[in-house]
């Protein structure tokens, strides 16, 4: 009797673990989909319009910015103010810095958020680079008091900014100014604009 159950309970266990293996928690199986919903393949960077760019914490390729202000200083469409400040400027730190690295332009290649401020760390403008592989290249910039610049779920470009009213010192605006901005296979456009009262 013993040696007609123990066969029974061997294939059992086997059947079990075999059975363990084919949701996605051992053996990879092509076209599967575990029991949480993720999908098994990794996903890979899509060039389509419908995806959803994401900021990233940590740049995947960190232009330097020395090489963003040679190519700024170099583009003829830079503000006046803007290539004063960079002419000036030799220490980048003191008139340059990263925001966040983005894909509004649905391509699957980062852009770079780079800010323009004063000495005081001031920021006034604000710069799309894109990171290409013969060298970064602007492809759009904001004049824009102390801004935040977030990429939405949507893959918009979204910047909240000091909205300083005539009455204002210095140190304190008294509206704060949201703008959306959506690549619309050319260039960025204006899509929305709010003003709301500081705190």
């Amino acid at each position: 009797m013993q040696r007609l159950f123990a066969p029974a309970v061997a294939a059992v266990a086997a059947l079990s673990m075999l059975a363990g293996c084919g949701n996605g928690s051992g053996l990879r199986v092509e076209g599967a989909e575990p029991a949480d919903g993720q999908s098994v393949s990794p996903q890979l960077p899509a060039a389509s319009a419908t995806s959803s760019p994401k900021v990233r914490a940590t740049p995947v390729t960190a232009v330097p910015l020395t090489e963003v202000r040679t190519k700024l200083l170099a583009d003829k469409g830079l503000d006046n103010y803007s290539r004063l400040v960079l002419t000036k400027c030799t220490v980048i730190s003191r008139c340059l810095r990263q925001g966040p690295t983005v894909d509004v332009m649905h391509n699957g290649v980062p852009q770079q958020v780079v800010f323009i401020h004063t000495v005081e760390q001031f920021v006034f403008s604000a710069f799309l680079i894109a990171l290409e592989p013969a060298g970064p290249r602007r492809i759009w910039s904001l004049k824009v008091d102390q801004p935040t610049i977030n990429a939405s779920p949507q893959g918009d470009l979204v910047i909240e900014s000091a909205d300083f009213q005539p009455d204002d010192k210095p140190c304190c605006p008294s509206r704060r100014k949201v703008e959306v901005y959506r690549w619309d296979g050319r260039e960025m456009t204006r899509v929305s604009s709010t003003g709301q009262k500081g705190d």
